[in-house]
């Protein structure tokens, strides 16, 4: 699957990046700088749940975003130095620890960590939702596509296992007045 994502995104920017590229608007460049910001502050909270779950399936979906958020930071950093926009600073490294040797009061459960994933994806993918309306540049606009395609495909993997263990938060149901009962 991640091939054909890469050769749609190739076709993508063989097709539509062509144009010369004119310096960034204030909202691609306040897009960019804040999602770099969100990733910079998501890398370490994911390195903390890290020290603190012992749950597999967990590790695994925690170092896939993980990965995910180091790749995306990597790409905006360059982009951004390449276009003369500052960094934020990030923030410290998280040291890593034995999970089971955390305090039950500090340690956060299974459930709120596969909760705080779900959240910081869904809030990601609005982030890039925005930048794309709001992107001006072919190529900034097609960095937010490729960026929320692969969140979109990392929280359907976090939805899913959230589904199997039990962790998925589901509002109450919705029943119009006068609908039948079942």
């Amino acid at each position: 699957m991640p091939n054909k994502i890469e050769a749609f995104f190739d076709y993508l920017v063989s097709r539509f990046d062509t144009e010369p590229k004119p310096r960034l608007h204030i909202g691609e460049a306040m897009g960019c700088w804040l999602y770099l910001t969100a990733l910079l502050e998501e890398i370490p909270v994911i390195d903390a749940s890290l020290n603190t779950t012992t749950d597999t399936q967990l590790i695994e979906l925690l170092n896939d975003g993980k990965k995910l958020g180091l790749h995306q930071k990597n790409i905006l950093e360059t982009f951004l130095v390449n276009e003369g926009v500052p960094l934020s600073n990030p923030p410290e490294p998280k040291p890593k620890s034995d999970p089971d040797r955390v305090p039950p009061g500090v340690k956060a459960t299974d459930s709120e960590i596969a909760n705080f994933l779900s959240a910081k994806v869904a809030s990601n993918i609005v982030m890039c939702s925005t930048n794309i309306s709001q992107s001006i540049r072919s190529d900034v606009g097609l960095m937010w596509i490729r960026f929320h395609s692969e969140k979109c495909v990392y929280g359907m993997d976090v939805k899913s296992k959230m589904r199997e263990r039990g962790w998925i938060k589901i509002p109450p149901y919705y029943i119009p007045p006068g609908a039948p009962s079942n």
